[in-house]
């Protein structure tokens, strides 16, 4: 196909919006946030509110940046115009092994998740099927993907709104449960907000931000969603609503029903919810959310990869067959590059020992703070660079340039709170190996 062709417009409003939800809410909602309550108490609704906050000025820096010049198919393309060639290379590259490894991880997950309901099934098995059925919705039409993140993102949806509707009744009927009377008082009298101190509260940031990584995918739907001037803005305004209902709001009910210190950290909050009133299967709904969740990401992360190594390609900054569309206007040698990346890592998680894996998703969750440090940058030379076409924007970031200075604040923050946990520590100092790498190969790409 020629080299010449535009990505599909193929991505619709319903699919957009479904995406920004999606990418705001991850499995670690559903199973890791009974640690992070045990780390953090009730305190944790703070800490969610504050990352939010923050993720969503990122949003609107990443928004304002997107719609200057709809030309561009990612974020990374604006980064070769303001910071040059060799910050597009290791941006995008580095974008790239972030999704990638998070693929890596949830593609593992979805054969872990298979084995609840058939035991007998090697783990393997459905992980390859996940992998192989994805991988083709991928390269069929990128409505197909958007379709596939709508249905997914759906059934997040109804299991959290589920979960606060049921909720909602126990507290105001003081339903008992053997931790005690379901009570809003429950936040508040054990221990008080913070009853594992400011430590508690500052350690749980490590898990809170890792919640909204992915968060940014939406900024590379601009080159395939129709009318994006305005189902991208619409998509990133949502988000304080989002993170209010969803996170803080079923986060305020669970330590309603239960009070913090009798939640099981190695188990999800949803399950003990749900299997208080009666509902025998809640164990088994809550793996099928986590399924999808799972699944949702690996395909997130097979669409993100492909895009970004085409966006690369188009740049000399990746092979140039990864520039070649399909006849369905999809980046097919991209995505098939990045599926088979993803599937060598599913491989490699067989033979290597579980720390070299901890390790890999610790340099990503570092990554990934590198990406929205970046974004937040662009943003700022963009305002300074074109200042008339900054006045013409209809959808400016808020508070500029405070808002950009307490995003890049809070990115040292986190950095400072990742250098304090024993399992993220190693990744802090090989993460610059990572970096190193790349500017090494760049080089090499060059001659």
């Amino acid at each position: 196909m020629s080299e010449n062709q535009q990505l599909s417009r193929g991505l619709k409003n319903r699919h957009v919006q479904l995406l920004a939800i999606g990418g705001a809410i991850g499995t670690g909602l559903f199973l890791g946030s009974g640690r992070s309550i045990h780390l953090a108490g009730p305190s944790i609704l703070l800490a969610y509110l504050i990352t939010g906050i923050i993720c969503y000025f990122i949003m609107r820096a990443l928004g304002e940046v997107l719609l200057s010049n709809l030309h561009h198919h990612s974020f990374v393309d604006f980064v070769q115009d303001y910071f040059g060639n060799g910050a597009a290379f290791i941006t995008g590259w580095t974008y790239w092994f972030c999704w990638i490894s998070l693929a890596m991880a949830d593609l593992t997950a979805v054969g872990l998740y298979v084995q609840f309901w058939f035991p007998h099934i090697a783990q393997w098995v459905p992980s390859l099927v996940a992998l192989v059925v994805l991988l083709v919705m991928n390269l069929t039409a990128v409505k197909y993907f958007g379709e596939m993140e709508f249905w997914f993102a759906l059934i997040k949806v109804i299991a959290i709104l589920s979960l606060i509707i049921i909720g909602s009744f126990m507290i105001f009927k003081g339903f008992s449960t053997d931790a005690g009377a379901s009570s809003f008082s429950n936040l508040w009298k054990h221990g008080g907000w913070f009853p594992n101190g400011v430590s508690g509260f500052i350690l749980s940031f490590q898990m809170v931000v890792f919640a909204f990584t992915g968060i940014e995918l939406v900024g590379l739907t601009a080159g395939e969603t129709e009318n994006p001037e305005r189902v991208i803005p619409k998509a990133i305004n949502n988000i304080p609503v989002r993170i209010i209902i969803f996170y803080i709001g079923a986060l305020l009910v669970i330590m309603s029903i239960y009070p913090w210190n009798s939640i099981n950290p190695e188990e999800s909050p949803f399950v003990q919810v749900f299997a208080s009133v009666g509902i025998a299967s809640a164990a088994g709904i809550v793996n099928f959310v986590v399924l999808t969740s799972a699944a949702s990401a690996c395909n997130s992360g097979i669409f993100s990869t492909g895009r970004m190594a085409f966006s690369l390609a188009k740049e000399n900054n990746a092979p140039a067959s990864m520039r070649k569309l399909n006849r369905n206007n999809i980046p097919s040698t991209a995505t098939l590059f990045s599926a088979a990346a993803i599937l060598l890592s599913v491989i490699l998680n067989y033979i290597m020992p579980e720390g070299v894996f901890v390790l890999i998703t610790s340099i990503s969750t570092f990554c990934f703070i590198f990406i929205w440090a970046m974004m937040v940058l662009c943003h700022l030379r963009y305002r300074k660079t074109n200042p008339r076409l900054a006045a013409k924007s209809k959808f400016k970031m808020p508070l500029y340039p405070v808002s950009n200075y307490i995003i890049l604040a809070f990115i040292a923050f986190v950095l400072v709170v990742l250098a304090l946990n024993k399992e993220t520590r190693v990744a802090l100092f090989v993460t610059p190996v990572w970096f190193l790498l790349l500017g090494g190969l760049y080089k090499i790409f060059k001659k």
